[in-house]
């Protein structure tokens, strides 16, 4: 169930729409970046190995607010998409709502708009009250998938645990090169095939998008800051 004080009045949110992607890892489809108020303190990498504060995509980031769209401008475009459409939000950024909060109501306007494609994001949003929980189910039972961001194989559990939603988790140096991973419950991680493949991209593989896989998808730490990243998954 949603509730009025369940939306947050955020004049910062604004969302940058690209219809083709120029990233290489990513492929030929729609992306989004929301502004950086969006990500949340509970994102151990927010101040340090966050790899959208680093390198080109760093740059259009901080112009999102400035050059991005309001919400409901946003929403038009997503419902202009072809049916059918598979694309990606937030390249950077997290889900409507300041910081750690999530706008529900905002989240639920996205996820009727986009009835009918194939969206699919992540989110470090924590999922310690009843109503994000809800809106996250909700999402994903109505086409929108949403995948909860882990940053150890631990916690890839707990999450899952909550069955709302699929798993993605950070892979630190140990595991980052192996593909026969497993959680320690005994859950299967699959390394994401576009981080070492050169023929697999977003957009050919897809998995992220099926909300009713059976397996992890592991995101060996990259970038500028991914020391850090590392440091963080192999705790």
């Amino acid at each position: 169930m949603y509730f009025a004080h369940d939306a947050i009045d955020d004049a910062t949110l604004s969302v940058r729409f690209t219809l083709k992607s120029g990233n290489a890892k990513v492929g030929p489809m729609p992306v989004t970046m929301s502004s950086s108020s969006t990500c949340p303190d509970a994102c151990p990498l927010k101040d340090k190995g966050c790899y959208a504060k680093y390198g080109p995509i760093a740059m259009h980031w901080r112009t999102t607010a400035a050059q991005g769209s309001d919400w409901s401008t946003f929403l038009g475009k997503v419902k202009a998409l072809p049916e059918g459409t598979i694309w990606r939000h937030n390249q950077a950024g997290d889900l409507p709502g300041i910081n750690d909060k999530l706008d529900t109501v905002k989240l639920r306007a996205l996820v009727k708009a986009n009835k009918g494609r194939r969206g699919f994001t992540y989110t470090h949003k924590p999922m310690d009250n009843a109503s994000a929980r809800n809106a996250i189910a909700h999402a994903n039972a109505n086409g929108f998938t949403v995948n909860l961001s882990a940053d150890t194989l631990a916690e890839a559990d707990t999450l899952a645990d909550l069955n709302i939603a699929p798993i993605v988790v950070v892979l630190d140096a140990a595991h980052g090169e192996r593909h026969d991973m497993v959680t320690p419950a005994g859950r299967k991680v699959a390394t994401c095939p576009a981080t070492y493949r050169d023929d697999v991209t977003c957009a050919t593989c897809q998995l992220c998008q099926r909300r009713d896989r059976k397996v992890i998808v592991g995101f060996p730490a990259h970038g500028m800051g991914m020391k850090a990243a590392r440091a963080i998954a192999g705790r």
